[in-house]
Parts: C-alpha cells; sequence; structure tokens
C-alpha cells in the first residue's frame, strides 16, 4: 500500500470522525516522515536514532579499525563481546570479516 492510499483512508477516517484533529496530524505526519506535533505525551525523536547517527570507529579501544570499539560504545556491550561475534562470523560463514571491512569503510573516526 502507498503512501497516497494511506493518507486517503485518514483522511476518511478523520472525515467520518473518527480521528480528531489532533490524531489526523499527528498519523499524517508520522505517515510522511516527518515528526508528530509535539504535545501530552507525544516523542519528537524516534527510539535508537542518536545511536544510529552516534556511531563512531573508536581511536582508543581498537585492535586494528576501532569498528568493535564504536559499536561497544554505541550498544553497551563491551568491545570484546563484539570482536568475539566478528570473529564467530568470520568462521562459521566468512561473513564476518566483509561486515568489518565495510564498517571500516563507511563509518567514520571519531
Amino acid at each position: 500500500m502507498n503512501d497516497a492510499e494511506e493518507l486517503g483512508k485518514l483522511a476518511d477516517l478523520h472525515a467520518r470522525g473518527v480521528l480528531s484533529d489532533e490524531e489526523f496530524a499527528k498519523a499524517k505526519a508520522r505517515l510522511l516522515g516527518g515528526h508528530a506535533p509535539s504535545g501530552a505525551g507525544a516523542s519528537t525523536t524516534p527510539p535508537n536514532l542518536g545511536a544510529v547517527n552516534g556511531l563512531r570507529r573508536s581511536r582508543l579501544d581498537r585492535w586494528v579499525g576501532g569498528v568493535c570499539g564504536g559499536i561497544a560504545r554505541a550498544t553497551g556491550l563491551d568491545s570484546w563481546v563484539w570482536r568475539l561475534i566478528f570473529t564467530v562470523l568470520f568462521l562459521a560463514f566468512g561473513s564476518g570479516i566483509l561486515l568489518y571491512i565495510l564498517l571500516w569503510i563507511f563509518v567514520p573516526e571519531e
């Protein structure tokens, strides 16, 4: 279902009185990718957005590229856990090294 159909359904619900003006505005803003108007109990930032945008390779906690140290800081897990995860992925499927290299390339350094 595309955005136009969803907007049509929202407008229909609003016209029938199922949605209030405030609920309609919040749902429309959420659908269009914007933030809902702030009000009582309304959250203005999506959850975990700060963690994703704050992902940086570590300068201090690094063995090779600082990827595991950066992920550890963003997630709250110890860096040795992430090193173990990448090692197991490398040994089991071979994808750990590819994922690590891609993160090394695309994640900026702090």
